[in-house]
C-alpha cells in the first residue's frame, strides 16, 4: 500500500535541506554560508485505525493522515468516508 492519505489524498513530498556553515553576523561571525543543497522527503502523518461506523452497523478500517481523523471527528465517519468512496 502507498504512503497516500485514503481520505484526503496526501502524499508524500519532495523538498531540500540546506547545510549551512559559519557563525552568525549577529553572534559575532562573518555569516552563515549554504554549502550544500540536500533533497529530502516529506512524509505525511499517516496512522491506520479502525473508525466505526454508525449507519452502516460495522468498523472500516481506513489509513489516513491525524487530519482527516480530526474530519472524521468533526463531520461524521459514514459522511466521510462516502465522500471519499471508501463505503
Amino acid at each position: 500500500m502507498a504512503r497516500e492519505c485514503q481520505i484526503t489524498g496526501a502524499k508524500v513530498s519532495r523538498g531540500s535541506r540546506i547545510h549551512r556553515r559559519g557563525l552568525a553576523k549577529k553572534k559575532g561571525g562573518i555569516g552563515m554560508h549554504v554549502t550544500k543543497v540536500v533533497s529530502r522527503e516529506f512524509a505525511p502523518n499517516l496512522q491506520k485505525k479502525r473508525v466505526w461506523v454508525p449507519e452502516l452497523g460495522k468498523y472500516v478500517t481506513v489509513k489516513a493522515t491525524a487530519r482527516a481523523f480530526k474530519t472524521i471527528s468533526k463531520n461524521g465517519a459514514y459522511r466521510t468516508l462516502k465522500k471519499a468512496a471508501l463505503i
